[in-house]
């Protein structure tokens, strides 16, 4: 039986890159698994491995953070005019876009598996280690491999719905287990590192150990995982193993004991919107990020974020905005949502003509729409020189881009707290707006439909809405992301039209590389619709 190219017998725990504070460690050169493993020392080398594994998925390919906006309803696929048609074709759910593309989340795939890889040789190892009767260490370090291979295969089952589920140190060609079973394996990981992760508030956890996951990240995954699942799937529960009470129960521990707490002003969280009054990396609105920095290169450094570049605007600068490729131009619906009385508009979105932006590069911009992404693009300084160069030395500005992705922010707790039912859903709910509004602020009375709308505009831009729209149902993302529109292509006006059809044939899922079911000997199958 053939083997996959993704799961290659390579001890796959070694890093090839770094990350910044705990995960600054070098690499290890040369390790095997009889003469690895027998220190804490040693576990934690591995553990910096999964972390480095977590780290580079996004580095090649087609990032999920870039795909899920391209997928909802609050952006389209963009990029340049004579570019390739790879971001239609997911922004459509229509391979006939680009039918050349069959493998685009072909690294993804490969890269996931890799860094999963890690994980279970780190947690099949736990009881090799001589731990020296440090129990508590031994349950962290579990803990924090067991929280990134659950990270990575709810990205995983929510991108491709049917994949193999490995929680072993494995070279066997599994064919895909069923959603049921990847997530009990995601909410069992979860539920473990939620009980055996200790309990630091977030003042108190040392500013060289940001970045690494916390009890706080646990509970609130879990719960992210727990609305996903149950309202895509329709269960009552996480596949048995945790509740909805219990698991309003573990946010509401992270609301009362984690020390986390909103930013004051919300455009403070993202560096072009407050340029010198930026919050910083690891804030306290901050429970989980994926860690980047900007001494990536091609030289095997692949610290840096390298899909950031995507969504910058095309191909040219207009400080402070850096130049990028143009992808998921924003759809002027999610713009137009937003009451202009509420400060997350502008804290969210480039809007080229409303700003006066400098941008003329119109001609090279495919569905270019007056608006661009503010929360996650490149940035220069004053005399355009990008910011990587500017302050690290690094002239690779596509590369060298080293804002954080923070994936749980506190805003999020507070919403899903509210969703799920709390005593204190209407203060939950109010927080977050009041800080939207501020002086303008008027209540508004809590409900399921007022906390989704909620979340698209608290959370635009940050990889979440896409989730939010298909755990409502199928066709209730249809519906919201179908459109009839006309963007420009190179400067002239021209149809664009997504299909609800089409997203109701695929289900809202992308399609399995086709490089990876043929290398399985056609064990793997392929999703509907692709």
């Amino acid at each position: 039986m053939k083997t996959l190219r993704i799961l290659i017998p390579v001890l796959l725990l070694l890093s090839t890159g770094s990350c910044k504070d705990f995960l600054d460690t070098q690499p290890l050169t040369q390790a095997n698994d009889e003469n690895f493993y027998k220190t804490p020392q040693d576990a934690y080398k591995a553990l910096v491995g999964c972390y480095d594994g977590l780290q580079v998925i996004w580095s090649d390919g087609v990032a999920l953070p870039v795909a899920a906006e391209v997928m909802s309803d609050n952006c389209f696929g963009g990029t340049g005019n004579s570019d390739g048609l790879g971001y239609q074709m997911l922004d459509e759910f229509d391979k006939l876009r680009s039918p050349s593309d069959q493998n685009i989340f072909g690294r993804t795939w490969e890269l996931s598996y890799q860094a999963l890889y890690r994980c279970n040789v780190l947690i099949s190892k736990m009881n090799q280690i001589n731990w020296g009767g440090n129990e508590q260490l031994r349950k962290t370090y579990e803990s924090e491999a067991r929280f990134i291979r659950a990270f990575i295969y709810f990205d995983m089952v929510r991108l491709w719905g049917n994949i193999p589920l490995l929680t072993e140190p494995s070279r066997e060609n599994f064919p895909q287990a069923s959603p049921d079973e990847v997530y009990k394996v995601i909410a069992e990981d979860l539920k473990f590192a939620a009980e055996n992760l200790p309990e630091v508030a977030y003042s108190a956890q040392p500013a060289d150990e940001r970045g690494r996951v916390t009890k706080w990240a646990a509970e609130s995954l879990l719960a992210r995982v727990y609305l996903y699942y149950t309202g895509y799937y329709g269960k009552p529960d996480l596949n048995g193993v945790v509740t909805g009470p219990q698991v309003l129960g573990y946010l509401e521990n992270v609301i009362s004991k984690s020390g986390h707490a909103l930013v004051d002003s919300f455009k403070n969280l993202w560096p072009a919107a407050s340029l010198d009054r930026y919050a910083q990396e690891d804030n306290k609105e901050t429970v989980f990020a994926i860690k980047y920095s900007a001494t990536s290169d091609y030289d095997g450094n692949l610290d840096g974020n390298h899909w950031m570049v995507m969504l910058g605007l095309r191909a040219q600068w207009s400080y402070p905005y850096g130049n990028g490729w143009g992808g998921g131009t924003v759809n002027p619906k999610i713009w137009n949502a937003f009451s202009n009385n509420d400060t997350r508009k502008v804290a969210s979105v480039i809007a080229v003509k409303e700003e006066k932006v400098a941008f003329t590069n119109q001609k090279d911009q495919r569905e270019y729409t007056g608006y661009y992404l503010k929360k996650y693009t490149p940035m220069v300084d004053k005399n355009g020189v990008p910011l990587p160069e500017a302050l690290y030395k690094n002239a690779d500005f596509q590369r060298g881009q080293y804002q954080d992705y923070v994936s749980v922010r506190y805003a999020d707790v507070l919403l899903m707290a509210a969703e799920l039912g709390s005593p204190n859903a209407q203060a939950y709910f109010n927080q977050v707006r009041e800080r939207a509004y501020k002086d303008k602020f008027t209540p508004l009375q809590i409900s399921k439909d007022n906390i989704m709308k909620e979340r698209q505009l608290e959370f635009a831009f940050e990889g979440i809405r896409y989730w939010d729209l298909l755990r409502q149902g199928v066709n209730k993302a249809a519906a919201e992301i179908a459109e009839s529109t006309t963007v420009l292509n190179g400067g002239v006006s021209t149809p664009k039209t997504i299909s609800a059809s089409k997203i109701i044939e695929t289900k809202g899922l992308q399609q399995i590389p086709y490089s990876q079911i043929t290398l399985s000997g056609n064990v793997l199958k392929q999703n509907a619709g692709w």
